[in-house]
């Protein structure tokens, strides 16, 4: 992806007890974001607004950042709504959000893909009705199972990332922050 789209849409879900998970990969690089703007422009981390109680947001860089406020499997719900307040078209939207098939520490960006079973993306897809959105697939499998028998999605996703995959994904996002803030 070359252009900075208008908005960028962490999906993940609310709650303290799933802010270190797995499946918020996508809010979790927001806030990194975000972070990497207010450093490097040394000002705050702006405000967070709530619409609808769908989504909240904030601006910064041209950028507006939403994070959805309702569990993953409805994600498609605020990702039309933001876009619907925004008046955006859906090609204008970065979807980012966690890919048990990516090893941690690696990234794709996707147009026009299926869900490959991702319930987020598998809501996304039908509230807009059409897969035209730009994706940041962030890898969340770890590499040193990468040969053992692998373990289903659903039996990864809500488990707290650990340490060693924490620091992979973060490399992940400064790999992607440099591209963007270059």
């Amino acid at each position: 992806m070359t252009n900075k789209p208008l908005l960028v849409i962490g999906l993940g879900n609310p709650g303290k007890e799933y802010e270190s998970t797995y499946h918020n990969a996508g809010t979790l690089f927001v806030d990194y974001f975000l972070g990497k703007i207010s450093s490097e422009s040394r000002e705050k981390n702006p405000a967070w607004k709530e619409k609808s109680g769908t989504f909240s947001y904030t601006k910064a860089d041209g950028i507006i950042f939403v994070k959805p406020l309702v569990f993953m499997n409805d994600s498609g719900k605020a990702v039309k709504s933001a876009m619907n307040y925004f008046k955006t078209l859906p090609e204008q939207i970065l979807v980012v959000h966690d890919d048990s098939d990516i090893a941690a520490g690696e990234y794709k960006f996707s147009l026009e893909r299926g869900s490959a079973g991702h319930r987020g993306v598998e809501s996304t897809i039908k509230f807009l009705g059409g897969k035209n959105f730009w994706r940041l697939r962030i890898g969340v499998r770890n590499k040193k199972n990468a040969g053992a028998k692998r373990i289903k999605a659903s039996d990864l996703v809500l488990k707290k990332i650990t340490k060693s995959d924490m620091e992979a994904i973060k490399k992940t996002f400064e790999e992607v922050s440099k591209t963007w803030l270059s």
